[in-house]
């Protein structure tokens, strides 16, 4: 099982300037992968925060996804609050300084090679997508910001990381979520194995009431609680039964 964090940094977002759009671009695409995403912290562009989150979530998870404060500006504080967070040094990468004086040609300035700053022992991770390349230090990946770039870099991380993608089936049930509690406890008890989720809709033009997921990376597992479940539930009450 590989599990990953996500670091949304930004003031913009806190103070609604910007509406985030990366996590969940991020989520699909975890879930996609078999990725189980298990951390979303959404902070300011502030050091020692930015340090904290990244230490704490490089111990917690196989995966570190940072989005945002990469840029040329003051508040671009993520190369820093990465390096903080191992106790390395900043450096400047004469790779991605040829990158940039390339790129900007005539419109080259030197707060571009802000840009070209990593934290020391990193490496540099190319996409096909034509843009700069990730910077990666251990299991942390900075991201830049800007959706359309963020977006551009994800597909990349298939060839980098690598998941289980898990099995789900969908019960869909005309009944109170508080009559049913006691069965899922139940089946939770009986097949350890599977993840069990109740979801009630309130207000909703739906034909049911309450949706129950059940998921796991054993199909045999994630039918044989799903089946469970059904035998104790009132045939009345099932509305359908989806199965991956």
């Amino acid at each position: 099982m590989t599990t990953a964090a996500a670091i949304i940094i930004g003031d913009e977002i806190l103070s609604a300037k910007v509406r985030d759009a990366n996590t969940p671009l991020l989520i699909d695409f975890f879930a996609d992968l078999g990725v189980d995403l298990e951390r979303v912290v959404v902070i300011g562009d502030e050091l020692k925060g930015i340090a904290a989150e990244v230490a704490a979530c490089s111990e917690m998870c196989d995966v570190v996804i940072t989005s945002g404060g990469v840029g040329p500006t003051h508040d671009d504080c993520t190369v820093r609050g990465v390096a903080d967070a191992f106790g390395v040094a900043v450096v400047r990468h004469p790779d991605i300084e040829e990158m940039i004086r390339a790129y900007w040609g005539d419109r080259f300035t030197e707060s571009a090679l802000r840009m070209a700053e990593v934290p020391e022992g990193s490496r540099l991770f190319y996409g096909d997508d034509g843009l700069l390349p990730l910077v990666v230090f251990k299991n942390v990946y900075l991201f830049p910001g800007v959706p359309r770039l963020f977006a551009a870099k994800l597909p990349s991380l298939r060839g980098e990381i690598s998941g289980t993608p898990k099995i789900v089936h969908g019960v869909y049930l005309n009944a109170d979520e508080s009559r049913v509690a006691p069965l899922l406890s139940q089946v939770a008890e009986e097949c350890s194995d599977v993840k069990i989720g109740s979801y009630p809709r309130f207000g909703e033009k739906t034909d049911h009431r309450l949706w129950i997921s059940i998921q796991a990376v054993d199909a045999e597992c994630v039918a044989a609680a799903t089946d469970r479940l059904l035998d104790l539930l009132k045939d009345e009450e099932v509305v359908r039964v989806e199965r991956s």
